[in-house]
């Protein structure tokens, strides 16, 4: 009886201790060091022209994939590519779910808290579009008018920032939308009066749509940059990112990828950065 019990006793702290070593290594599993791992799970909103976006054929292309893929190979590493909903973009980088938020992703200090940022690589503005027979020629003439941007954008926190000025606006509020696409969608339709939004997405949607149909104005909620988003902490591969990212400005690989997208390099270069 007393073997049984001893053996019984064995089994159960055998057993005890596979559970534990399964928990440790799929907790390992996710939270791997990004140095260490060989493919990289880039987050993006699929949706956003020209970073990154699926054409007429269902194909992904734009801005920011052609420059992942680019410094992948300089990393040695291969890119997956993951749509994902952009107002959960910081959890689920944080989860381990994505390795990269790379899409256009505006350095804010808010974000700062969230996540690591690489070094900058493309300038941007938050700027306010209406449509070319708008009466809305400044950013004051936006009091009383339906003023939309994308939900957990940096247009909505550039508003926030900026201000009482949502108190002026319809019912005090932003009008806020999933993708920029049925913002601008929704401003076609006359159903909001201006959209906030990058100026690097909405040239390219006034390029494609027709210059004749809109107008961009001088007034904007601020300037600011683009980086990429790497889990917090994760500094050792923050430094190795930016050696591979300089990498390929330096070789003019990124260089050339701008003038595919926006017709002339628009890349911030290393005397340029802050």
């Amino acid at each position: 009886m007393k073997i049984n019990k001893l053996i019984k006793k064995i089994l159960m702290i055998s057993c005890v201790v596979m559970i534990g070593t399964s928990l440790v290594a799929c907790q390992t599993s996710k939270t791997q060091g990004t140095s260490d791992k060989q493919e990289l799970v880039m987050g993006f909103d699929d949706t956003f022209v020209p970073m990154g976006f699926k054409d007429e054929n269902g194909k992904l292309v734009g801005f920011d994939v052609e420059l992942a893929k680019a410094v992948g190979e300089k990393l040695n590493k291969t890119i997956k590519f993951q749509a994902i909903d952009w107002s959960m973009k910081e959890s689920e980088l944080k989860n381990g779910n994505i390795d990269l938020i790379w899409n256009g992703y505006s350095v804010t200090d808010e974000r700062k808290k969230m996540v690591e940022f690489s070094n900058a690589y493309l300038n941007n503005r938050q700027v306010i579009v209406t449509l070319a027979n708008s009466k809305i020629s400044s950013k004051q003439d936006l009091a009383g008018a339906k003023v939309g941007a994308q939900n957990q954008s940096s247009a909505v926190d550039a508003i926030e920032a900026d201000g009482d000025i949502i108190k002026t606006f319809d019912s005090g509020k932003i009008v806020t939308f999933e993708t920029n696409n049925d913002a601008l969608m929704d401003l076609e339709a006359g159903r909001i009066d201006a959209v906030v939004a990058d100026e690097i997405l909405a040239k390219y949607y006034i390029k494609e749509r027709g210059k004749d149909k809109y107008k961009v104005l001088d007034d904007d909620f601020g300037k600011e940059t683009y980086a990429v988003g790497i889990r917090k902490g994760d500094t050792k591969f923050v430094e190795e990112f930016n050696k591979a990212l300089e990498a390929v400005v330096e070789d003019g690989s990124a260089g050339e990828i701008s003038k595919k997208w926006f017709g002339e390099d628009i890349i911030v270069k290393a005397d340029e950065k802050k």
